[in-house]
């Protein structure tokens, strides 16, 4: 894969761990050559991610809407492109990207998930996803999965399309695979 769009929180959490893994992540895409596609922003998680990526001599492409870029915008990336709608931005993240990997993050985050999952499933896409579980972050979300599997509103097949790991490294490999 030559560019991943992750999705992460534009905050860092309570966690110590998620910066650590956000960071190491960013160390291993810049490692591999493999150019960041994410929201833009300079704070939390996404910010850690972008500056790891920079600081490592790797690209960063950040998409971001100008409403959000006044508020948190990265202002150092590669490449940045500026959208009028939130629409907008995921779809460009979307086609700029080979995979997309989910970090820990909030609501926009899960919408995120959410949303390149239901694709896959639709077959809107055949791209990887990978899912960062730090420290059990996702373990919960993976447990209701399992739940809505188990009483018919989902598949196991819908739990296979996205490929889970607690390490940075792990999970770009599994990704790096499927993507072969």
């Amino acid at each position: 894969m030559k560019s991943i769009c992750v999705f992460a929180g534009s905050n860092s959490g309570n966690n110590k761990q998620y910066e650590m893994a956000t960071a190491h992540l960013g160390e291993e895409m810049a490692r591999n050559g493999i150019n960041l596609v994410y929201g833009g922003a300079k704070s939390g998680l996404m910010g850690v991610l972008a500056n790891t990526i920079l600081k490592n001599g790797g690209t960063v492409t950040g998409v971001i809407t100008n409403l959000l870029y006044e508020i948190e915008g990265h202002s150092q990336l590669t490449k940045l492109y500026r959208t009028e709608t939130m629409h907008e931005r995921k779809y460009l993240m979307s086609q700029l990207a080979d995979g997309f990997i989910v970090l820990p993050g909030g609501l926009g985050t899960l919408e995120e998930l959410f949303e390149v999952w239901t694709a896959a499933k639709l077959q809107i896409h055949a791209k990887s996803i990978g899912l960062l579980n730090v420290d059990g972050f996702y373990t919960g979300l993976l447990d209701f999965i399992q739940s809505t599997i188990r009483e018919g509103f989902a598949t196991e097949n819908n739990q296979t399309l996205i490929s889970v790991s607690d390490n940075p490294a792990h999970l770009l490999g599994i990704m790096n695979t499927e993507a072969a």
